[in-house]
């Protein structure tokens, strides 16, 4: 390949496969989780514990017999609990895994006197005693929210666990309590409290202990988590961030998306030469790499290699998302991974970009329109914009957002305004007092609308922000606009930059990626097979709730050449996970929106900076 990347050997491509899982964690995880849906069978369901398949779940570790269902129920969770950890070859769930099996065969021979039992627990504890390096993996980046997340969905998870325990005993039930009765009945339960419902026999003191044994579980869980040491995820340090800011002013033409390897929520992983880098996100166990490699290409191997190692050492699952065609080449060749076109991002080259005929007929006449309604637009690096008008600017992007998370990974900066940012682009548009007046003397816009007060904003209605792209080159971070604006704020302000672009030594930009975009293409062209029209209807449905569509239209009005962009995986079966892992990072989905706003986490205060101070008052006003 070219590119000057040195080959590497078979030998060393298997090093670098991936953390792919072994085969004793894989078996003994799923006799984890087989033990524990038994054992919580047998503490919820009377009827099992008389069935054929309870009498043979009672030799298996974690179960213990004539104890009470209460302590078959927690063994059963907490198996359930260590079984994911397992599978991942987690050092912690293999000590647990460890000190329970023991536990369990003790179990075993006092209270049952089973031999078989014994031998059972010992048989399985065998080869987590002699595989013992296979369960290596350090912990994964954690906090103390964790503690309070932990509370709630285990106490939601008790709470209708504990509601099948009431209500399977119908015929030794007293009365027929309503579901209020029912759920108060858990809830007192679950405090270690006895509740309005009433059984006959022990019945009534084996639900009471069950529901305790739950309530029991929550608590020591959240305990456990809330005052374990905490490994908050890793962020870019300043240090770090000098170090990539160098390697991108050497090699930051390479990759239009280099400059947003300098996201602060972002890991960083370097070659052993210091010239090349990798920079990631762990999400939902996935480790996450975005664009290719930064730096020198000679030292993306020893790069590559070292996430590599980090991966397998967290027993993460690798995967990369929008590298290009020779990062994809680069990564698949040093690790064995696979790789699987993703879309296409829309580069224009100023020297070819042109209003003039056809084909640019639309955007002509729509910036036209706007220009006549009375807007006019700015474009300036960040380090010529004033403080104040900076503030506002920054002001207005998170107004104008539309969304309560920030959206963003592989193509997204995240902040805008940093004075260490000063080589970026603002485009913004403005509407000019005085323009389109009325007889009534107020002032219209292009659809007779009347012009809306100058709100807090000023005259400010568009913004654009770009990054570098290397010396000449730019690529879009972010569009936002005022809503009450007239339509077409972006193409203005894409078409300003464009004709801006030679003013400030730029010969090329970068706009939106465009996923699937070969596959809409294709499929709406005469002669399109019904395998890809299907494929393309689909995508057109999804793009009711994700811009798929819209953003290859909004991209193909500008003419551009396509540069395809792909995903690095480690195998089919992980796809699910990386695309949920992604659609997590970019922001399309937050699993903090499931907890009370107080219980969410709280985003990491921004890192100092020189000139913070002329910041001040907008994060005030953010706060």
């Amino acid at each position: 390949m070219s590119g000057g990347v040195p080959a590497r050997s078979r030998s060393a491509r298997r090093v670098f496969r991936g953390p792919r899982p072994e085969a004793v964690p894989v078996l003994v995880a799923r006799a984890c989780a087989v033990v524990g849906l038994l054992d919580v069978a047998a503490g919820v369901f009377p009827r099992f514990r008389h069935s054929r398949m309870h009498t043979l779940a009672e030799v298996l570790p974690g179960s213990f017999g004539p104890f009470a269902a209460a302590l078959s129920l927690s063994a059963g969770i907490l198996l359930l609990l260590l079984a994911h950890g397992l599978r991942r070859g987690k050092r912690r769930a293999w000590r647990a895994a460890v000190a329970l099996l023991p536990a369990g065969a003790v179990a075993q021979f006092t209270y049952r006197h089973s031999v078989v039992g014994v031998l059972i627990s010992l048989v399985l504890l065998a080869p987590l005693l002699r595989h013992r390096d296979q369960f290596a993996a350090l912990p994964d980046p954690r906090s103390r929210w964790r503690a309070l997340a932990n509370f709630v969905l285990m106490g939601a998870g008790s709470l209708v666990l504990g509601l099948v325990i009431v209500s399977v005993h119908p015929d030794r039930m007293v009365g027929d309590p309503s579901l209020a009765d029912r759920i108060t009945h858990v809830l007192y339960g679950l405090f270690g409290f006895e509740g309005p419902v009433d059984y006959q026999g022990n019945t009534s003191w084996t639900v009471a202990f069950s529901l305790g044994a739950l309530g029991l579980l929550t608590a020591v869980t959240t305990i456990y988590l809330a005052f374990r040491p905490e490994h908050p995820a890793a962020r870019l340090t300043e240090d770090d961030e000098a170090h990539l800011r160098a390697l991108l002013e050497k090699h930051g033409r390479r990759d239009s998306l280099g400059h947003f390897a300098l996201r602060r929520d972002k890991a960083v992983v370097f070659s052993p030469s210091g010239k090349a880098a990798v920079t990631y996100r762990v999400v939902s166990g996935v480790m996450l790499a975005s664009g290719d490699p930064i730096g020198d290409v000679e030292a993306w191997p020893g790069a590559i290699e070292h996430f590599m190692d980090v991966a397998k050492a967290h027993s993460w699952t690798p995967a990369v998302m929008g590298c290009s065609e020779t990062g994809g080449e680069v990564w698949t060749r040093e690790t064995g991974l696979d790789a699987l076109e993703l879309g296409d991002e829309a580069v224009v080259d100023v020297a070819d970009f042109s209003l003039t005929g056809r084909a640019m007929r639309n955007v002509r006449q729509m910036v036209k329109r706007i220009e006549r309604a009375g807007y006019e637009t700015r474009v300036r690096r960040v380090r010529d914009v004033g403080d104040a008008e900076l503030a506002r600017i920054r002001q207005a992007a998170d107004d104008w957002r539309g969304t309560d998370t920030e959206r963003g990974f592989s193509m997204a900066l995240g902040r805008i305004g940093d004075p260490s940012d000063g080589d970026c682009l603002i485009a913004t548009a403005h509407r000019i007092d005085g323009a389109a007046r009325s007889a009534s003397g107020r002032a219209t816009v292009g659809d007779g609308r009347a012009d809306a007060e100058p709100g807090e904003y000023g005259d400010l209605k568009a913004i654009l922000h770009f990054v570098p792209w290397g010396a000449d080159g730019a690529s879009l971070d972010l569009m936002r606009r005022d809503r009450s604006a007239d339509p077409g704020m972006n193409e203005l302000l894409i078409v300003a930059a464009l004709q801006a672009a030679p003013k400030f030594g730029i010969t090329r930009v970068s706009l939106n990626f465009a996923m699937f975009r070969s596959a809409l293409a294709r499929g709406e062209k005469i002669g399109a097979g019904p395998v890809l029209r299907a494929w393309r209807g689909l995508l057109v449905f999804l793009s009711r709730w994700f811009q798929i569509e819209s953003l290859y239209k909004f991209n193909a009005k500008f003419q551009p050449r396509w540069e395809p962009r792909f995903v690095v995986y480690r195998a089919s079966a992980d796809l699910p996970r990386i695309g949920f892992a992604a659609m997590q990072a970019e922001g399309f989905v937050d699993l903090a929106v499931a907890l009370p706003r107080f219980l969410r986490r709280r985003k990491p205060a921004p890192r100092a900076c020189p000139h913070a101070h002329a910041l001040a008052e907008h994060d005030a006003r953010a706060a």
